[in-house]
């Protein structure tokens, strides 16, 4: 393979020079890619995570209608392709709504990447909570917690170190399908900006995909070793301290407060008095005939 390269002149080192000695391929091709590419990853995140929490929790309802409804969008949009959606998406925009062309291709990616990864992370969210042992909510419900609560004060926080790995390869995935609205939509992602950087700087393709193949990498290496960082200090916050249930929590519970808990019978003295708050005297009364005073 590397030597098909070598002889059609891949490997020359005119084909890798433009990037340590142009600064325009970066400030005018990478980098700007690279922004996009961050812009639409980061919009998608903010707006699956939440979104996939809401759904995973929906499916575990009591109600069935909310269960069914939730069950239902997670299917569909779990089942489609991301980049079915991209395109659906901006069709839709192009049809219905009065976005410019410019911002189209980034409100087309985003929507395919939220209405997918949701569904996905959705799963993750149901399987981490009931992957949790049973005994956790039968406990909450002893001490009076409703479900809404269980679900916020025990069942999540609990989860979330169990569900970070899966979470984090789905933030990875949603990082590299940003390269599918530049393949379709035109948008101008980091990938696209291969094309013209081969066009302008003598068909360097080769030198070009390894250069933006390694920009993910490290941008994906990034994100694994901050959720890596993340988790390690969950678990240790578990580890150092205990629960913490808020002052408002508390005051919804009933508790039974110590005057109306059951006292102990205390035992009658022996000369036939009823004996005191603090129970037989121990010492200071008067000494009888026989005391040897």
């Amino acid at each position: 393979m590397l030597d098909t390269m070598a002889a059609k002149g891949q490997l020359a080192a005119d084909k890798w020079s433009p990037f340590v000695t142009d600064s325009r391929v970066w400030t005018t091709y990478l980098l700007p890619g690279l922004l996009n590419t961050l812009k639409a990853a980061g919009l998608s995140i903010l707006i699956a995570l939440p979104l996939g929490a809401v759904l995973g929790i929906a499916r575990m309802s009591d109600h069935w209608w909310i269960r069914w409804a939730a069950g239902a969008i997670v299917e569909f949009f779990r089942a489609i392709p991301v980049l079915l959606l991209m395109v659906f998406a901006s069709a839709a925009y192009a049809l219905w709504t009065n976005i410019s062309s410019d911002l189209r291709p980034l409100y087309a990616v985003v929507t395919g990447l939220v209405l997918y990864n949701a569904a996905v992370i959705a799963e993750v969210v149901r399987a981490g909570i009931q992957a949790l042992p049973t005994g956790q909510t039968d406990a909450a419900k002893a001490i009076g917690m409703r479900k809404g609560q269980t679900m916020t004060y025990v069942l999540l926080p609990q989860s979330v170190t169990a569900m970070l790995p899966a979470l984090v390869s789905q933030l990875v995935v949603i990082v590299k399908d940003t390269a599918l609205g530049g393949a379709m939509l035109s948008f101008s992602e980091l990938l696209r900006a291969a094309r013209p950087i081969s066009a302008n700087y003598g068909a360097n393709t080769i030198a070009t995909f390894t250069v933006v193949a390694i920009i993910f990498i490290v941008l994906n290496s990034m994100i694994t070793s901050f959720a890596s960082w993340l988790e390690g200090r969950v678990r240790r916050g578990k580890r150092s301290t205990g629960a913490v249930v808020k002052a408002g929590l508390v005051d919804e519970m009933k508790t039974v407060g110590p005057d109306t808990a059951p006292q102990p019978p205390t035992a009658p003295r022996e000369d036939g008095e009823a004996p005191g708050p603090d129970g037989p005297a121990t010492g200071g009364g008067t000494a009888g005939p026989g005391s040897g005073r």
